[in-house]
């Protein structure tokens, strides 16, 4: 038995979470979760802070390259050690228990549940395309959607999967007919700008916050390894599924710039922020932006769901391994799925939804997370250390560079971002830290 695998003398569970997502609901997972709000509105943001087209289009490179880089590090882990709970199983067994526990307890306070709310506002944010709702009654449609998808997800992970199968397509489908658009209408002109641009030239510190942005709208690539202990033939399916999965959304993310800088200038960019439903209002008239607010509700739906359905395995998997509640580890018993953890991961990302705004929320996120993105990519190398045996179907391509030069990139990012945005990020790292006394409480208390 590896050393990953909780030996049942010490967490008598009763069942567990049956392998029911196949291959494709798997790449779903993949791009139906990265897909959401944010290529809908961050490149709106990008423009703010980068200073010329080549700046804008280099940003999207270089986050899709450095998600790319960490998800294929997640394969190498997901395939030797296929357990729900993903990075944290896989922090817990290179660094120790309480490394661990800070991660599952980040995911609870800020990074899961920040993420569950930020798109929980952009689908309230595009919902007043067709209804002019007040900031309080948005806030009551974000909450809204959260119950939902957080009911379809405790009703069976089939339901949740077939759900994130069908958006995924949907939001492809949307994005495939801006795209179509904005490239083939003849006589384009692109908007130009009301103002000139808030940052006229892109400096290493503006090119770090535009990136912060843009690794949100990246955001999701390592949920499939959350969900891994329900996978179907997991050392097979969980390397081709992030692999063609990031494939697909760095197209799909080049492609949609691209359509969007042929209709709007920079300037104009930076002026807008729902960037693709003023795309197709130029292009196709009002009706265009109805049809396409109504898609782009779509694909934040899809990703909502992936967030909703693969956060709830890290507070299951605390659980299990006798770090937190022991409720939240528990399989209910028609449904089998992890009901407690997805209503408690619910619940406080209604409370996150109420209190922040969606870019405030998504920079929470990105600092807390990707601490921890670095500690896991760098958990690679450790582990082939320390378990040399350990059964490996896939390894990491260009280990160990890639690896590596991830984790350093991820570093640089973090500290990017508490300089450039000190409030949000403290607010961030004190959530996380906040995890260190509870982990002693609650040790204390489990004995």
């Amino acid at each position: 038995m590896s050393s990953l695998t909780a030996k049942p003398e010490e967490h008598p569970w009763p069942g567990g979470l049956p392998r029911a997502i196949g291959s494709l609901a798997s790449t779903a997972l993949v791009v139906g979760t990265i897909i959401g709000s944010g290529i809908f509105l961050v490149p709106h943001n990008v423009a703010l802070h980068v200073g010329s087209v080549g700046s804008l289009y280099l940003v999207w490179i270089v986050g899709g390259v450095l998600s790319l880089a960490g998800a294929l590090s997640l394969a190498e882990l997901g395939a030797a050690t296929p357990e729900a709970g993903g990075i944290y199983v896989y922090l817990r067994q290179a660094y120790g228990k309480l490394v661990a526990f800070l991660y599952g307890w980040a995911m609870l306070m800020v990074v899961e549940t920040g993420g569950i709310a930020t798109l929980a506002v952009a689908f309230s944010i595009y919902s007043g395309a067709f209804f002019p709702f007040n900031p309080w009654q948005q806030k009551f449609i974000a909450c809204g959607v959260i119950v939902l998808l957080t009911s379809v997800n405790i009703a069976g992970v089939r339901k949740g999967a077939a759900v994130q199968v069908i958006f995924m397509f949907t939001k492809l489908l949307g994005l495939a007919m801006i795209i179509s658009f904005a490239i083939f209408s003849r006589g384009v002109t692109a908007l130009p700008a009301s103002q000139p641009l808030p940052t006229p030239a892109t400096t290493w510190g503006s090119f770090g916050v535009a990136l912060v942005g843009v690794l949100w709208a990246y955001h999701g690539w390592h949920h499939l390894s959350y969900a891994a202990g329900e996978v179907k033939d997991p050392a097979r399916v969980l390397p081709r599924s992030f692999l063609l999965g990031m494939a697909v959304v760095i197209i799909v993310y080049f492609s949609a710039n691209f359509a969007y800088l042929r209709v709007l200038s920079l300037g104009a960019l930076a002026d807008h922020q729902r960037v693709a439903a003023k795309a197709m209002e130029l292009l196709a008239g009002p009706w265009g932006a109805t049809l396409v607010s109504g898609m782009i509700l779509c694909s934040i739906f899809g990703a909502l769901n992936g967030n909703i359905l693969g956060g709830a395995r890290v507070l299951y998997a605390m659980a299990r391994d006798g770090s937190f509640f022991p409720a939240v580890g528990r399989v209910h018993p028609r449904f089998e799925t992890p009901a407690a953890a997805l209503v408690l991961q619910g619940v406080w990302a209604m409370v996150l939804a109420v209190s922040g705004t969606y870019e405030q929320l998504y920079t929470y996120v990105i600092f807390a997370a990707w601490i921890f993105y670095s500690a896991s990519t760098a958990a690679v190398i450790v582990l082939r250390r320390q378990q040399p045996q350990l059964a490996r179907p896939y390894r990491v391509w260009g280990y160990p560079v890639v690896p590596v030069a991830f984790s350093v990139a991820a570093i640089a990012i973090v500290l990017n971002t508490l300089f450039r945005t000190p409030r949000e990020s403290l607010i961030g790292l004190a959530l996380v830290l906040s995890g260190i006394p509870a982990y002693f409480i609650w040790r204390r208390f489990a004995k």
